[in-house]
């Protein structure tokens, strides 16, 4: 099995090892070609900087493919990757693709001095840096796992986001990777 993982910007590196680790063979995307290659069976947009994945995504002229991607593969946004796979964008208003019914705030959980770690969905640690917080979710929208009773882990369809990092996660492999490498064998 072949995953992409987004690698324009962002939290790459920690992804390939829980990756490995499934037995996956990790795939760093950078150019529209690899994204549009048919042996890729998903991708993970990794947690970074959502409005300058947004600016590459436009210089290198992958949107379009990315959306291709999207509407036959599964996709798993991690913190800024989860805002990129939101229906609608706050704080501030930016573009997002809408592969998931949900609205998010960018860095709502606070400042990179406010980042934490706490115990989600079977993890001692899930990192949130910056991280988002999932607003509206819609009906279609499957709640894998929360934080003080907000959304933190969600699903739908064949995409899935999380607002934290499960691959800072001492646990290798994370049950998210878990979760989203079986969704797909």
């Amino acid at each position: 099995m072949k995953i992409g993982i987004l690698a324009l910007q962002g939290c790459v590196d920690p992804h390939e090892k829980h990756l490995r680790a499934l037995g996956v063979e990790p795939v760093r995307v950078k150019t529209r070609k690899a994204l549009e290659d048919p042996e890729l069976q998903a991708l993970i947009i990794p947690g970074g900087e959502s409005g300058t994945m947004l600016k590459l995504l436009g210089i290198f002229d992958m949107k379009q493919s990315l959306s291709d991607f999207a509407a036959k593969k599964p996709v798993w946004g991690v913190c800024a990757g989860s805002i990129l796979m939101a229906k609608n964008v706050e704080n501030p208003v930016q573009e997002s693709f809408g592969f998931i019914d949900f609205d998010v705030a960018r860095n709502a959980f606070g400042r990179q001095m406010d980042s934490f770690t706490a115990p989600i969905a079977g993890m001692r640690e899930a990192a949130f840096i910056r991280a988002p917080r999932f607003k509206r979710i819609g009906k279609s929208v499957e709640v894998l796992a929360a934080y003080k009773d907000e959304a933190v882990w969600i699903r739908s369809g064949r995409h899935m986001a999380t607002s934290f990092h499960p691959e800072l996660a001492h646990e290798v492999p994370s049950p998210c990777h878990v979760h989203f490498v079986e969704s797909i064998a």
